[in-house]
């Protein structure tokens, strides 16, 4: 599930948006696409993984290497990854909903922690 709040001009909003595995993988074709230097995890996926699969997977396999790292930091090592805030933005989303991530608050500031299957 995905949850938008704020406002439209004066307007409050809050949104819930129910996304299955087949809208998350249409949201992520259309993320941009960078350059990723291939870690052993994105090397060894199939060669018809696409470039949003792949920045998928490095935004997975950098969270995995940290075990554990703060939002705002891990924001920022996504934007750097992925080359602008929208696409890092899409793939914080999708770390925040992945099975593989729990996150804890620790001092008001969300924690992503990579738990292994």
């Amino acid at each position: 599930m995905l949850r938008i709040k704020g406002t439209i001009g004066d307007w409050p909003v809050d949104l819930s948006v129910e996304m299955d595995d087949a809208d998350w993988a249409r949201l992520a074709q259309n993320l941009p696409t960078v350059a990723v230097a291939p870690s052993a995890q994105v090397a060894a996926q199939p060669a018809a993984a696409g470039p949003a699969d792949k920045l998928w997977l490095a935004a997975q396999d950098l969270l995995r290497r940290s075990g554990s790292v703060e939002g705002p930091e891990l924001m920022d090592e996504l934007e750097a990854l992925a080359g602008s805030t929208g696409a890092a933005k899409g793939l914080l989303v999708r770390l925040r909903h992945s099975p593989k991530v729990k996150i804890e608050v620790r001092d008001g500031v969300q924690v992503f922690n990579w738990v292994e299957e």
